[in-house]
């Protein structure tokens, strides 16, 4: 049985103006009902201690993307043994836009402060919920107390979220922070903050990560304009990221691209209403067929990187499937 719970984190007017300054969360976890009475009263049902300490995947949404659209895949992820956190937060990242955000800090992307410090706005606020959760102490009663293994973070996200992941995925900033993967997001950076055209950001580099991206990205490929590209290609930043902003060399970096996939493959169902799927491209194979491929590739990657199962890394090492167009690893 997989449950979740809500919680609540404070970003701090500093960072943005109340009253775009609280993320509601909403956090998934393998459970074991024991048929309660309180159980049954509450709806609260403990977690599988059996399976705990659980690793922790902070998972960050693109733009004016709903936790909703994610939780195929925390369902997949907690029912695997791990904690999931997901996240709604409205606020005003860019003067004059109210949206649904991961949380941008804008000021940390310019040219001469970029890799100084965090471009994340919501990763302190909600890695200070996590520790209030874990510890007795700290916060009310709630089914994960001192079961969470603060020490195992993977960052994870879509569009804009998995920018987020992979350039805050730095144990120097967010301690405890394991890994990264991310699916449609690249970092190659706005010509609107000063960059010259077609630039690509540098990733911190510290930990193992794994980029994933779609053959069919319709809004990556519409997006162009933003970075002066005339390519209009809906792979070139994200295998541009993987090649040119990691280092690599430690052969535990990934890069996933999916026959097929479109910008908004990670979301199901699709919310029609908000963000930019209008933009995107349609899908050529099967969607359910291409989510079962995200989540392995996933799963296979924390289970080898964080959990260091030898036949994850073996199952890496001899990735093979139909819907993959291309599978690096350096």
């Amino acid at each position: 049985m997989i449950r979740a719970i809500y919680r609540t984190a404070n970003a701090g007017v500093a960072v943005s103006p109340s009253p775009y300054n609280t993320l509601m969360m909403k956090l998934f976890y393998p459970a074991a009902p024991t048929g309660s009475e309180e159980e049954q009263n509450s709806g609260v049902i403990p977690a599988d201690a059996s399976q705990a300490p659980f690793p922790v995947v902070i998972f960050m949404p693109g733009v004016n993307v709903g936790l909703e659209g994610y939780q195929w895949l925390a369902v997949r992820l907690a029912q695997a043994g791990l904690v999931v956190v997901t996240y709604n937060w409205v606020a005003e990242d860019m003067p004059g836009y109210v949206s649904l955000t991961p949380g941008v800090n804008l000021a940390a992307l310019a040219p001469d402060v970029y890799g100084s410090q965090p471009t994340s706005t919501a990763l302190a606020a909600i890695r200070a919920e996590l520790l209030r959760l874990n510890y007795p102490s700290h916060t009310p009663k709630n089914p994960l107390t001192g079961l969470l293994d603060l020490k195992k973070i993977i960052l994870g996200g879509h569009s804009a979220g998995g920018t987020m992941a992979l350039q805050n995925c730095n144990p120097r900033w967010f301690s405890g922070v394991a890994a990264a993967f991310s699916y449609a997001a690249h970092t190659m950076a706005s010509t609107m903050l000063g960059y010259p055209p077609e630039t690509i950001l540098p990733l911190p580099d510290a930990c193992p990560c794994l980029i994933m991206g779609g053959t069919e990205d319709g809004v990556i490929a519409a997006s162009s304009g933003r970075y002066a590209s005339e390519r209009g290609h809906p792979t070139t930043a994200i295998e541009r990221t993987f090649h040119e902003a990691l280092k690599g060399g430690r052969e535990d970096c990934y890069l996933a691209l999916l026959k097929g996939a479109n910008h908004f493959t990670m979301t199901y169902p699709q919310d029609e209403t908000t963000g930019r799927p209008f933009l995107d491209w349609p899908t050529t194979q099967p969607e359910a067929a291409l989510r079962d491929l995200v989540a392995d590739l996933i799963l296979q990657f924390i289970n080898a990187h964080i959990r260091h199962q030898p036949e994850a890394h073996t199952a890496l090492a001899q990735m093979q499937n139909d819907l993959l167009a291309a599978w690096i690893n350096k």
